[in-house]
């Protein structure tokens, strides 16, 4: 039987997806709905995300990780760095059937979590996890890198940068701050402001 909770967030979803310009058939909303539980069910023991309710967690976590899908391929290939709880490249995974990833997370122990996510979701034959920072794994043949949420993440911006393939696009998620950095390094960068959202951005910054 569905909890309440898993009720808010399924409503949550229906809901405000047309805000994000997003559609979802009957099998994402059940593939983002057994996401949800999973990470629910491990969250106690590895705190992937902050502590927040299902109606937020929707929109705040899931609807503006699927804006990236305005901005991918059909079959793209990514790299999401940082990949933590699984956002914002798993919703995206659900969604999007025709795309495959590699998740490069640093943590061993959110790197089990995500094996299991993929595993758990039949995401296993479209992606895979490595768990190692960025910085030491070898540049892969993809054509987007993405990241949301990781530490110090302008700090290690110029090396990320550096790490992307050359014909790449970054998808960054972030604030004012991180344009100003992205300005900076003389790159091509496009900011587009979230839904529902006043200073919360998902960049697109092209190498050339």
């Amino acid at each position: 039987m569905t909890s309440p909770t898993h009720t808010d967030f399924i409503k949550a979803l229906q809901e405000s997806a047309e805000d994000y310009g997003i559609a979802l058939d009957v099998e994402s909303v059940a593939g983002l709905s057994s996401y949800y539980e999973l990470l629910n069910s491990w969250n106690p023991r590895l705190h992937l995300v902050a502590p927040t309710s299902p109606q937020e967690f929707a929109t705040r976590h899931v609807l503006e990780s699927l804006v990236l899908l305005h901005h991918l391929d059909d079959g793209s290939r990514v790299a999401d760095v940082g990949s933590g709880g699984g956002l914002p490249i798993l919703p995206c995974l659900i969604v999007e059937r025709r795309i495959t990833a590699t998740l490069i997370e640093s943590s061993k122990k959110k790197a089990v979590f995500l094996r299991e996510a993929l595993n758990h979701l039949k995401l296993s034959e479209r992606a895979t996890v490595v768990p190692l920072r960025f910085e030491v794994v070898a540049t892969p043949n993809v054509d987007f890198v993405t990241c949301r949420a990781v530490e110090r993440f302008e700090e290690l911006l110029p090396e990320l940068i550096d790490w992307a393939p050359s014909s790449a696009t970054l998808l960054l998620f972030g604030g004012e701050g991180l344009r100003t950095q992205l300005i900076k390094s003389g790159l091509s960068v496009e900011g587009h402001l979230l839904p529902n959202s006043e200073r919360r951005f998902l960049f697109v910054v092209r190498k050339r």
